[in-house]
C-alpha cells in the first residue's frame, strides 16, 4: 500500500471532499435507519442501529473495491423504444433499476409510517393486534433491510467517490470516517426523532421525499445541475429540510 501519496495536497483535498459528501449524503440514511431500527424492541436498538452501520461500512468497502465495474454501471442495459425523455430514448442501467426500486420502496415505506404515526393503525390495535404492528422486525431482518437500503442511498455517492478520487485507499478512509462519524450520533438523533412525533413526521416525509428524487433520477428527469456530485433538486430539498427543522425547533422552543 503505497502511503506516499498523502504527502500531495491533492490527496487531501480528495479525501476532505469525499468525507464531506459521504457526511451530507449520509444524512437520509441515517434517517432511515432510525425509523427501521424504531420497529425493534428498546434493548436491541441500540445494538441494530450500530450493526447495521457496519454492515453498511463493509458493504461500501466491497462496493468499491470494484471501481472498474463501478464506471459501467450507468452503462444502458436495455431501451424503451419509441419513449423519450428529452431528447434521448429511456433506457435503464443497473444504476438506475437500484435507484428505481429502491426509491419506490422508500416512498412505500414511509407512506406506511405517516399512517401508522397518525394513528391508522390504531384500529388494529384496539381489536387485538397489539405491539406487533409496531415491532414487527427482527434484528436479522432490520440490519439486512439498513444494509441493502445503504447500497440504494451510497450508490450515487460511491461512483462520485470514485470520480473524484485516484486511490481507492483514499476512498475507503472516507468512507469509514463518515461511518464512526455516523456512530457517535446516530443514538442521539434517533432517540430524539422517536422522541419528537413532529420530527418523526417530518424525517418521514424527508424519506418519502428522497424516494421521489431517486425514482426521477433513475428516469433521468432533472435539472442536470450538478455540485459536488449532487443534483440540484436534491441540494434543494436538503435545503428545505433544514428550513423546516429549524422552523420546527423554534415552534417546539415557542
Amino acid at each position: 500500500m503505497d502511503l506516499s501519496i498523502f504527502a500531495t495536497p491533492e490527496a487531501w483535498i480528495s479525501l476532505g471532499t469525499l468525507l464531506f459528501l459521504e457526511i451530507v449524503l449520509g444524512v437520509d440514511n441515517l434517517v432511515f435507519i432510525s425509523i427501521t431500527t424504531d420497529r425493534l424492541p428498546a434493548e436491541k436498538q441500540h445494538i441494530g442501529r450500530r450493526l447495521g452501520l457496519l454492515g453498511a461500512l463493509g458493504m461500501r468497502i466491497l462496493f468499491l473495491s470494484f471501481a472498474s465495474f463501478l464506471v459501467h454501471m450507468t452503462d444502458p442495459l436495455f431501451t424503451i423504444p419509441g419513449v423519450y425523455i428529452g431528447e434521448r430514448e429511456l433506457g435503464f442501467s443497473v444504476r438506475d433499476l437500484v435507484l428505481l426500486f429502491g426509491g419506490a420502496y422508500l416512498i412505500y415505506k414511509g407512506i406506511v409510517e405517516v399512517r401508522d404515526v397518525l394513528g391508522l393503525a390504531e384500529e388494529k390495535e384496539d381489536q387485538g393486534d397489539t405491539s406487533q404492528s409496531r415491532r414487527s422486525l427482527t434484528l436479522p431482518s432490520a440490519v439486512a433491510t439498513i444494509m441493502v437500503m445503504d447500497l440504494v442511498f451510497s450508490i450515487d455517492s460511491v461512483i462520485t467517490a470514485v470520480g473524484l478520487a485516484e486511490h481507492l485507499i483514499i476512498m475507503i478512509i472516507a468512507v469509514m470516517v463518515a461511518i464512526i462519524i455516523m456512530m457517535i450520533f446516530i443514538d442521539s438523533i434517533s432517540d430524539f426523532i422517536n422522541a419528537h412525533t413532529e420530527m418523526k413526521i417530518l424525517a418521514l416525509v424527508f424519506i418519502v421525499t428522497i424516494g421521489v428524487l431517486l425514482v426521477l433520477d433513475s428516469l433521468h428527469i432533472n435539472s442536470g445541475i450538478e455540485v459536488l456530485g449532487m443534483h440540484g433538486e436534491k441540494l434543494m430539498v436538503y435545503f428545505a429540510m433544514v428550513c423546516a427543522i429549524v422552523l420546527e425547533l423554534i415552534q417546539m422552543r415557542y
